[in-house]
């Protein structure tokens, strides 16, 4: 079971891991050993979050959900399996967690006079600017 908060759990049956051989270098060790670990979430169909979270959580994670509603994360950055999976059980719980939490709505504000008079002088200036750049009369 990983713990996300005090309210959030994901069960075992939830999480699939597969071990795989790493990719780069590091000699004959990494041909022989799978220590990169391929950690699967069951999101869509995770009793555990609720509809908004699951949207948002599809949104966060990007290309690593899938098309049938998993979440994939991959881990292959320490030498030991052990590390590797507590590393992708952390990735995922912090994935989650951004999840939970849900964005302020945004309070729509009218921009004050000053700023308004501030940016119609700016425009001016540019444009008096702009219209300096012009050909050069020779005669006069």
């Amino acid at each position: 079971m990983l713990e996300i908060d005090d309210r959030t759990r994901i069960e075992d049956w939830e999480l699939t891991e597969q071990f795989v051989r790493s990719s780069g270098p590091g000699g004959q060790n990494v041909n022989k050993v799978s220590t990169a670990v391929e950690l699967r979430f069951e999101a869509a169909r995770s009793p555990n979050l609720s509809d908004a979270v699951k949207a948002r959580l599809k949104r966060l994670a990007g290309r690593r959900w899938t098309r049938d509603g998993a979440l994939i994360i991959t881990s292959d950055t320490h030498r030991s399996q052990a590390m590797n999976r507590e590393e992708a059980r952390n990735r995922l719980a912090d994935l989650i967690r951004s999840a939970l939490k849900a964005p302020k709505k945004r309070i729509r504000t009218r921009p004050t006079l000053a700023s308004k008079r501030r940016r119609l002088e700016a425009k001016a200036q540019r444009g008096e600017k702009k219209a300096l750049r012009g050909r050069v009369d020779p005669d006069g």
